[in-house]
């Protein structure tokens, strides 16, 4: 009897799957004869008519596929914009997730699990959530529009970290989204690899020139800083870090020999083609971020591992070289010699005032394109923030400033933690990939905005949210353990 129904859902899982390729060879056909008879738009049109609405419902029936193609967008969307599509891609973001907070409420009602949120992490998530919702009434507020264009990326992506910490709820989805992560980022490093030796595409040149402001940030000495597929280098070589950190974090992990070395050839690939970014920042990322795994898994291999590391930087960071990566590299580690870092030094002492004086800050979105936009002849809208703790002080007052800093610390504490009470050793290592990068970019955060361009502004939010999901897969397993070795 249970082989006779194993085989018929064997020839039930056949038949929908021949229904679904003759529905996608259909869908085809009728794009191909749109295209052929009335032209792309009308083939675009269809595409548009048949699909959306096909996305929207596998997005609110499965899920995991709406995260899965919610980060794979949050990775793609600046390079699919840099070919000029006149469409609010950012908005197709908001509709994403807004879709997957449906599905979630659905979910919980049905199968309701709101204890998992029971946590230290989620509570001050909901604080900040509530002081920039609260920030529409800031009385120094320049605009109130400004506010309204700010909060969905300042807050709004927050929600996300609860889509995330209900939804991976098996080893196997996370495996496949860190596959696919470094899928991405491998995609995005040839790119760059592309760009430095054979050039940019003809559009991304014509960008590139016909913007002076543009050609003056990112033509240094005679060359070019790469973005690769992302919005600008620092989103760049931030993702980079990122993704190099991800690797070391796996090649600690329960990997064969032969994974070991692909994702060390990896790690390679990520930390080379950051260099071409010629963002300082990101240059210090790293050697921060090792300092903190030695002290997490501190041992005799790891002590070995950490002074052959240390003997590297030390000797790319005094060697003469002629290449200016190399060069640059190397002022990143003597920040007073550099005239940016300098600037900004100066900057955040002029600023100090105002923030001492203004415990609730300016209001959201009052520094940068928004305030220019809606304020361009505010004293903040003149002001270049260049960090992401700068422009929380400036936008949100000292107070801002402390919840930002009290979320780094209570995430970083309680991924730590869990790492130590954690079993199960690929659960343990998706944790120390969480903490590290999570770290990486709180320290990133204060030269640069770490966390405000995709992906990273996504991703981030996953990180998180998997620091509580390892945890309890690994408390699950074991019980599961229990039970079996009990019967």
């Amino acid at each position: 009897m249970f082989k006779v129904t194993e085989l018929f859902k064997m020839e039930k899982n056949k038949i929908q799957m021949s229904l679904i390729g003759l529905s996608i060879l259909l869908f085809l056909a009728i794009f191909a004869l749109s295209f052929s008879i009335w032209g792309l738009p009308a083939g675009i049109a269809i595409i548009m008519v048949v699909l959306v609405p096909t996305i929207v419902f596998c997005i609110i029936k499965y899920p995991r596929f709406g995260i899965t193609f919610y980060l794979f967008l949050a990775y793609v969307i600046m390079y699919v914009m840099g070919f000029g599509i006149n469409f609010p891609l950012g908005t197709l973001m908001d509709g994403v997730l807004l879709l997957l907070l449906v599905a979630f409420f659905i979910s919980q009602k049905t199968n309701p699990e709101w204890q998992i949120f029971k946590n230290q992490v989620s509570v001050v998530i909901l604080i900040w959530i509530a002081y920039n919702l609260i920030q529409v009434a800031n009385p120094s507020a320049e605009s109130r529009l400004a506010w309204v264009y700010t909060i969905r990326s300042v807050a709004g992506v927050m929600l996300s970290y609860f889509v995330f910490n209900y939804y991976l709820s098996s080893v196997s989805f996370i495996r496949a989204l860190v596959k696919m992560w470094l899928a991405l980022s491998v995609f995005a490093a040839l790119y760059a690899i592309k760009q430095e030796y054979f050039g940019f595409f003809e559009y991304e040149q014509r960008a590139l020139d016909s913007n002076p402001l543009l050609r003056s940030l990112l033509f240094i000495n005679g060359h070019w800083r790469k973005s690769s597929i992302f919005s600008d280098p620092v989103a760049f070589s931030y993702n980079m870090v990122a993704s190099a950190l991800l690797c070391i974090s796996l090649i600690l992990g329960p990997t064969t020999r032969r994974q070991k070395i692909l994702l060390a050839v990896l790690t390679l690939l990520f930390l080379n083609v950051m260099l071409y970014s010629g963002t300082r920042a990101a240059y210090v990322l790293i050697p921060a971020a090792m300092v903190l795994l030695f002290i997490m898994k501190f041992n005799k291999v790891m002590f070995i591992y950490f002074s052959a590391f240390a003997l590297i930087m030390t000797a790319l960071i005094f060697m003469p070289t002629s290449s200016p990566s190399i060069q640059r590299f190397q002022s990143a580690f003597r920040p007073s010699d550099d005239a940016s870092y300098n600037v900004r030094a100066i900057n955040q002492k002029r600023i100090q005032p105002f923030i001492q004086s203004h415990p609730l800050g300016g209001g959201l979105g009052a520094t940068g394109v928004w305030g220019v936009r809606f304020a361009p002849y505010s004293f903040l809208a003149q002001f270049p923030p260049d960090s992401g703790y700068v422009r929380v002080a400036v936008e949100l007052g000292f107070i801002g400033l402390f919840l930002i800093c009290m979320l780094f610390f209570i995430v970083l504490k309680t991924g730590i933690e869990n790492y130590f009470i954690i079993q199960d050793p690929e659960l343990k290592s998706y944790c120390l990939a969480a903490v590290l990068i999570v770290f990486a970019i709180s320290v990133g955060n204060f030269p640069q905005e770490a966390i405000v361009q995709f992906p990273l502004s996504i991703y981030f939010f996953m990180l998180i949210a998997l620091m509580n999901v390892t945890r309890r897969l690994d408390e699950q397993k074991a019980s599961m353990k229990s039970i079996l070795t009990t019967n």
